[in-house]
């Protein structure tokens, strides 16, 4: 399959309110070769065209084989490769993805790196007191808002469930409400039921200030599992996909085999595999319509192959991610990748490492978006915005790393250097020192950088003490005001919210 030309000229991403956003293009990170990234490329298309998938929903299979698919003998359902290359083809490299304030749209494809939260934790971390216990409404709630005071955090998937609501519907109403009360940046949200979507719509319709402007400003994705590997749709996330496509929603569907449990030990087999579930995702979004936006989180993660479980802080998980991302990039669709999951328990010098590494080699390696990254431990089982707010510090490293070197006449002055070592004998006092210090250096709002008797006066706080207080600072903040006071009250009235005013 032809590579796409990835393209560098990037509009702003909506950072942060009041700032010029500034562009992270990664991508120099390839840890496969060229040829490597062809023979994986061609063994998923094999896979597709050979093997097939099972469990597609009689509509969608119905438009699939209209398109060129066929079963065989023992009812799997095949895509020949052309067809597959021309769905590709059709597919948009790079969607706007809106948030609910124009300032916050992000440009999603092209390499551009975007950090955010995502998973399903069903534990939070009391900060105060060390324990666990189950996630609330509220707890997503104050998470979303952490979020939205995060400079370096560009979008929120919902990461924990709201474990005090039994009912379906009003999991997934209240979730989606508490989301969007929460940040103005783009979030992203998942439905139990299919059928649920259509009134969320219709809720963020009501707070956008009328019907039908949702469709225009699509500020929520449709987080969907569409396949449960090996090769198996998904049914309910298939009718999920299709009833978001039509709502108007940009979908951002997930594979996440686990190597060596449901996708193949071997790393090469396990992006292989996981990439045609990505493609098999590619086909039934074009069968219900040719061109749709849509965001792939090709997700490899990885078995601590002693116990079966899933781990997703060791360096297999960073590269598998780094390289799923290239793979997404080769194909022109607009990526998501999972890192960040620590499996430590505690914001601590583990969760700190594995955190680092994976980040940092995700955005390297040229994911549009980074899932699960932040404010989680336990191996996404555990969320803390205490976790949250140092993740955001270390974000801001990685990012700037990811910005790269600029190599210039401007920054490499022999002027300047004859006149320092003739003078002065250092660059403090220079105007181009002065220009760059807030330009080219990023100052952690967290981290200490105090000598350590400094540190030891000052009361030898730790980076947990001093997030503990950034959280209560947010927290102890006005809300956001993107969302009126009309348009809440509206909802309020229509929908059985359970967020306390």
């Amino acid at each position: 399959m032809a590579r796409r030309t990835v393209r560098r000229k990037a509009k702003d991403n909506g950072s942060g309110i009041g700032e010029t956003p500034e562009i992270f293009v990664g991508g120099r990170l390839r840890p496969l070769s060229s040829a490597d990234v062809s023979r994986i490329v061609d063994h998923a298309l094999d896979i597709l065209a050979t093997v097939g998938m099972s469990g597609l929903p009689q509509a969608a299979a119905e438009r699939a084989l209209r398109q060129g698919a066929w079963y065989r003998a023992d009812g799997r359902l095949c895509f020949p490769k052309e067809m597959v290359c021309a769905a590709c083809a059709r597919a948009p490299d790079q969607i706007h993805l809106p948030g609910y304030s124009p300032e916050r749209d992000l440009q999603i494809g092209g390499g551009r790196v975007h950090i955010g939260t995502g998973g399903a934790a069903v534990r939070v971390l009391d900060a105060a007191t060390g324990t666990y216990r189950e996630s609330s409404l509220a707890d997503l709630h104050d998470m979303m808002r952490v979020l939205e005071a995060s400079p370096h955090i560009h979008y929120g998937v919902r990461p924990v469930v709201a474990r005090d609501l039994a009912d379906p519907f009003e999991l997934d109403v209240n979730s989606a409400f508490a989301c969007m009360k929460a940040t103005a940046k783009p979030i992203g949200v998942s439905f139990c039921d299919a059928d649920h979507i259509r009134p969320i719509v219709d809720m963020f319709d009501m707070a956008l200030g009328g019907s039908g402007l949702f469709r225009d400003r699509p500020f929520c994705m449709a987080v969907i599992v569409h396949v449960v590997p090996p090769l198996t749709f998904a049914a309910e996330g298939v009718a999920t996909l299709e009833e978001a496509i039509g709502a108007g929603m940009i979908p951002q569907i997930c594979s996440a085999g686990q190597a060596g449990a449901t996708s193949p030990v071997t790393l090469a087999g396990a992006l292989a595999q996981g990439l045609a579930e990505c493609l098999a995702g590619l086909m039934v979004v074009d069968g219900c319509r040719p061109g749709a936006p849509c965001i792939y989180a090709f997700m490899p993660f990885i078995s601590d192959l002693r116990t079966g479980a899933m781990s997703g802080g060791g360096g297999e998980a960073a590269i598998a991610s780094a390289a799923a991302a290239q793979l997404l990039a080769h194909l022109g669709l607009p990526s998501t990748v999972s890192a960040g999951m620590t499996d430590s328990k505690l914001a601590d010098a583990q969760s700190g490492y594995e955190k680092g590494y994976t980040v940092a080699m995700a955005g390297h390696g040229g994911a549009d978006m980074i899932n699960l990254s932040v404010g989680m431990l336990g191996s996404i089982m555990v969320a803390s915005p205490e976790a949250m707010v140092i993740d955001d510090d270390m974000c801001g490293a990685i990012l700037r790393s990811i910005r790269g070197i600029e190599v210039s006449d401007a920054t490499l002055d022999l002027g300047s250097i004859d006149r320092v070592v003739t003078r002065d004998g250092h660059y403090l006092g220079e105007a181009e020192t002065l220009k760059r210090m807030k330009s080219d250096f990023y100052y952690p709002a967290l981290a200490d950088r105090q000598s350590v008797d400094d540190w030891v006066d000052a009361g030898r706080r730790s980076i947990w003490d001093r997030a503990q207080a950034r959280v209560a600072d947010i927290l102890a903040r006005p809300p956001s005001t993107h969302l009126s006071r009309d348009a809440e009250q509206a909802i309020r009235a229509a929908y059985p919210i359970r967020l306390e005013a």
